[in-house]
């Protein structure tokens, strides 16, 4: 980490902060087709993962990458996902509408939904995302099992951008960069323990 240079007014950290900002505003633009959501979350944790790396965390950046792989997959995974969060919704809405047995059924769709968020935003994390969805999946279940800390701390991350954008609407197209950086330092943390055992 460098050290501020004369005449800076913010430190190497709050310039990171300010990319971290500026590429969530670049996810947030990215995701309006919502197919994209995916891949522009998982462009966004690998422009954040390259700042460890010495490389530009830029909103450019972020654009040429997100640029070079909108594939097929990415709009497949993308689908996949829309489904899933509409299957979630329809059946907390059915859940709702007073059915036998709807407190419980609930509960465990509403289980079911954070444990798939979890494994879908830690594959977004995995470097694989850029090429692989279904490896990158595969290894998002393992890492969600054998790493319940950083699970929880997905969950956190997830809870904490959402009660952001709820408080503060405007905060909404900013959540993305805070909430990709949380999972890329999740994905790292982990990787860093494998290599440790």
């Amino acid at each position: 980490m460098r050290t501020r240079e004369a005449g800076e007014v913010f430190g190497p950290r709050m310039t990171l902060f300010a990319d971290v900002l500026s590429v969530g505003l670049a996810t947030s633009v990215a995701c309006l087709p919502l197919v994209t959501a995916p891949a522009a979350l998982s462009t966004a944790c690998a422009v954040l993962r390259g700042a460890g790396q010495d490389r530009p965390v830029t909103a450019g950046r972020y654009f040429v990458l997100l640029r070079q792989r909108l594939r097929p997959g990415d709009l497949l995974a993308g689908a996949v996902a829309l489904a899933g969060l509409l299957l979630l919704a329809a059946d907390l809405a059915l859940a709702g509408a007073g059915l036998p047995g709807a407190p419980l059924f609930a509960v465990i769709a509403a289980a079911i939904g954070a444990c798939a968020a979890v494994v879908g935003l830690r594959a977004c994390a995995r470097p694989e995302s850029l090429t692989d969805w279904r490896a990158a999946v595969r290894g998002a279940a393992r890492d969600a099992v054998a790493d319940a800390g950083g699970s929880g701390l997905v969950l956190l991350a997830v809870a904490t951008a959402a009660l952001c954008a709820w408080m503060l609407l405007p905060l909404a197209f900013l959540a993305p960069g805070p909430l990709a950086l949380a999972l890329t330092a999740v994905d790292v943390r982990r990787s860093a323990a494998v290599l440790l055992e």
